[in-house]
């Protein structure tokens, strides 16, 4: 009692404290008191969870002063980024902590929203209590632009991957407010997309470079694109270069009769890359949709001397192994498992489910004459085609020249599951990429001994198109018609991935530590580095030593957006 009655004299302030007056009140804290931000609130007109390639991104902006705000520009903006971090624990001091990198690979502007402000500069006053409405208009492009990715890769199909736009990941308050989503991505991993507002001032006599936020928000928004399926992986040509792969493609076992018995034979395992898993279109009803492929299995037995029957067959089981990729410096080419063995600003991430496990049951053999015409395998023959070849596995490295053999062939149907987990497409991006596996084990049965034959096949994801998308023959051409793509991005975006102030952004990056590159696409530093967050993001020319080159293409025609003030 006593407390209240002393808090009671000090005036009428909040539970009797006025706040401005405390002489140990910080002076950001005292700031926020006197001068609060505008409120922004970005509302789209759509309500769809998920944004495909040439969809639009429509809304409306609405700003609401609590007291009178000066200003210079609002600018409205879609921006995709990716971010990335590796820690690095070893002994040496020197060289443990954590690399981070940041890609703004995206950044469409709404245009002419200037003509909707006062002709005269100092006149630019948002006034207090009333509401201000900015209309914005975006289209989901379908490709990058080359200048997004300029780092060197080892061939051009390597840049045409970079080149697609990646598919929202890893972001959890999008997956958690949905309850179903989980894209089976590490923290160290994320893809984001959004809307970004702000308000922004000059500097003192107009200095564009001394430009702050007053007030910025950002609405986040998912979206997958469609991907075609690409060719497949010349996995044969890596294994023959002695490029480490964890792929297996073909495997050969020799069995036995039984324990301490005569050999059996040799049974050979071989399969084809399946065609790709494709997901519904975004904006699909997807109730009972079927996420499905199939792998097609030859089975090649060469009998031993005196045997006349193949081994009895047991078990097949599938699983999937979905593999995400990350790096702090950019890739030059298609990532391998073993990248992060010797390369600390390299790690991925793995994730297995179990598909199916089916009774092989009876199995339909083939006897083949000695001079069968063997056919290699290849995912780049259709289903028709290997069956007019009738593809037979190559001989084993024990095969007898002459002797007669047997042949099956086994469709596996692969069907993703329907549950928790949410799969994006197939993509390589500069920093991050997302890889499928199937891995089969087939088990024997032999005379009581166990066994199995392993394959691990990659497998792609691609998506379909939205339903209309090839119903407008102008949104496959517009591409990025409806607004300017400015790929020079100099402001920080990183509140994106955490909230925090926005630095400004004159103060340019501290210089990278001596003998340490900084690699395009990326930024490596410790953690014991202050000013991780508050750089520009990295693949473009610094303040600091000269003037970003802004490019913007400007479209054939555009939506002017209108302003409305209640």
């Amino acid at each position: 009692m006593s407390a209240t009655n002393n808090n009671n004299h000090h005036g009428n302030g909040v539970a009797g404290i006025q706040l401005p007056s405390m002489p140990g009140l910080p002076g950001k804290l005292r700031n926020i008191v006197h001068n609060p931000k505008p409120d922004i609130s970005i509302h789209l007109d759509s309500r769809r969870k998920i944004y495909s390639t040439m969809d639009r991104i429509q809304g409306t902006v609405v700003i609401t002063p609590a007291v009178d705000t000066e200003f210079d520009d609002v600018e409205i903006e879609f921006i995709g980024t990716s971010k990335t971090h590796v820690d690095r624990n070893t002994t040496a001091a020197a060289i443990s902590g954590r690399s981070e990198a940041y890609h703004t690979f995206l950044r469409l502007s709404q245009p002419h929203l200037d003509r909707l402000y006062p002709d005269d500069r100092a006149d630019r006053t948002l006034k207090a209590g009333k509401t201000y409405e900015f209309g914005f208009f975006f289209r989901v492009p379908k490709t990058l632009l080359d200048r997004v990715c300029k780092h060197k890769v080892n061939n051009d199909m390597v840049r045409d991957l970079h080149l697609q736009l990646p598919p929202s990941l890893g972001d959890q308050e999008l997956n958690s407010k949905d309850g179903t989503l989980d894209d089976m991505t590490p923290e160290m991993a994320s893809i984001r997309y959004g809307v970004f507002a702000r308000i922004t001032k000059l500097g003192g006599g107009g200095d564009p470079e001394k430009r702050t936020h007053v007030a910025s928000k950002a609405r986040r928004i998912r979206v997958v694109p469609a991907f075609d399926e690409t060719p497949p992986l010349d996995v044969k040509g890596m294994i023959e270069d002695n490029v480490k792969t964890e792929y297996v493609l073909r495997k050969e076992r020799k069995l036995k009769k039984g324990l301490l018995m005569g050999p059996l034979g040799t049974l050979v395992m071989e399969a084809a890359q399946p065609k790709s898993a494709q997901l519904p279109p975004a904006n699909a009803e997807l109730g009972h949709s079927r996420v499905e492929t199939s792998a097609t299995i030859m089975l090649r037995f060469e009998p031993a001397k005196g045997v006349k029957q193949p081994p009895r067959l047991d078990r097949l089981t599938s699983k999937l192994k979905t593999r995400t990729y990350y790096s702090t410096s950019a890739r030059h080419d298609v990532p391998k498992k073993a990248d992060g063995e010797f390369d600390a600003s390299k790690g991925m991430h793995g994730c297995n489910m179990e598909l199916a496990s089916r009774a092989v049951g009876k199995f339909d053999w083939r006897l083949e004459e000695a001079d069968a015409a063997s056919q290699p395998s290849s995912r780049r023959d259709s289903t028709a085609s290997i069956e007019e070849k009738r593809w037979i596995p190559a001989p084993s490295s024990t095969y007898t020249p002459g002797s007669a053999f047997f042949t099956a062939k086994m469709v596996v149907p692969i069907e993703l599951p329907n549950t928790k987990h949410s799969f994006v497409p197939t993509f390589h991006s500069c920093l991050i990429s997302r890889t499928y596996t199937i891995a089969l084990s087939l088990s024997l049965q032999t005379a009581g001994l166990g066994g199995s034959v392993d394959l691990r096949i990659p497998m792609q994801v691609s998506a379909a198109p939205p339903i209309d998308y090839e119903e407008d023959g102008v949104r496959r051409r517009e591409s990025v018609s409806s607004a300017v793509m400015n790929t020079d991005v100099e402001d920080d975006i990183s509140s994106f991935f955490a909230p925090r102030s926005l630095a400004n952004p004159a103060a340019g990056p501290a210089p990278a530590s001596e003998g340490t590159a900084s690699p395009p696409y990326a930024r490596n530093r410790s953690l014991e580095r202050s000013d991780t967050l508050d750089a520009p993001p990295p693949g473009y020319t610094d303040r600091e030593t000269s003037r970003a080159v802004r490019t913007t293409m400007q479209p054939e025609s555009t939506i002017i957006p209108t302003l409305s003030v209640r």
